[in-house]
């Protein structure tokens, strides 16, 4: 048996009733997903793609910054 995933966008709740209706008249298991999809705004998506190709030159080798903060703080 395989899985399929189906989206079905409802403008009311008598639709989902009846679609519950004609899947168990037919015998096919299912079952309704809780989860929602999000809608990120211009700006926020914009903001998450900046974070997916970050700016190497900001980071530093973790051994350097060791040495640096030891010799800095006199450890």
């Amino acid at each position: 048996m395989a899985n399929i995933n189906i989206s079905f966008h409802s403008q009311d709740d008598s639709q989902v009733d009846a679609v519950k209706a004609f899947m168990k008249s037919l015998k096919i298991k299912f079952e309704i997903s809780k989860e929602r999809p999000i809608e990120l705004s211009k700006e926020q998506q914009q903001i998450l793609d900046s974070q997916l190709n970050p700016n190497k030159f900001t980071y530093m080798n973790v051994e350097s910054l060791y040495v640096d903060l030891k010799n800095k703080y006199e450890l």
